[in-house]
């Protein structure tokens, strides 16, 4: 792939991501009680990244994951969806039945729902950087 190197898409690029991060995590906050939620947030999560990736290239993209492999992201997404069933068996009730604990301080009540959507949205997150980032990759090694 033929890198842009334009200043305005690496100045957007820079400006962007920040704001489309800070954007995801109030989706996936929000989306209890209203629209958002796991998937939704993931999939904007992922959108900041690869426009930094169209902008930067891969190599600079891992750097700003600090090393983090996009497959350890799906694996740690699915490891709490399947977490967040357990709360309710411990305490007697069926499967998937949301658990709230109350944070006291900060007015924040913790769920299981939550719980499911931080491991939606990083397996989202995980597998649309992990196609974006081979198939770069990818088309980087042809001739």
């Amino acid at each position: 792939m033929v890198k842009s190197g334009t200043i305005i898409l690496n100045t957007a690029a820079s400006l962007l991501m920040p704001l489309q991060l800070l954007f995801s995590v109030f989706l996936l906050l929000r989306g209890h009680d209203e629209p958002g939620g796991g998937f939704i947030a993931g999939l904007v999560a992922a959108g900041a990244f690869i426009l930094y990736l169209f902008a930067f290239g891969v190599s600079a993209t891992k750097e700003v994951l600090r090393m983090v492999d996009p497959r350890d992201l799906i694996g740690m997404g699915l490891l709490l969806g399947t977490l967040s069933i357990l709360p309710a068996w411990f305490v007697g009730e069926p499967f998937f039945t949301a658990q709230w604990w109350e944070i006291p301080g900060i007015d924040f009540k913790a769920s299981t729902p939550l719980i499911f959507d931080i491991g939606v949205y990083l397996a989202v997150l995980g597998t649309l950087l992990a196609v974006i980032m081979t198939l770069m990759e990818v088309d980087k090694d042809e001739p």
